[in-house]
């Protein structure tokens, strides 16, 4: 199965991803920078892409 996303908020057909599940790309959410801030009601986290080019969120 080939994977299949387009740019910004999209329902993706990827392998292990639940049809209708919304995929956002993190270098999107991050504006192609490295951080990006995600609320959540009054919380703040912020989603960080690693040199490895793994994902961390913090509180």
């Amino acid at each position: 199965m080939t994977p299949k996303v387009e740019m910004g908020h999209s329902v993706a057909s990827i392998e292990g991803v639940e049809s209708g599940t919304p995929v956002y790309g993190a270098e999107e959410l991050t504006a192609g920078g490295n951080q990006a801030q995600i609320r959540l009601s009054e919380a703040v986290y912020t989603l960080r892409i690693t040199r490895q080019g793994k994902l961390i969120l913090t509180k």
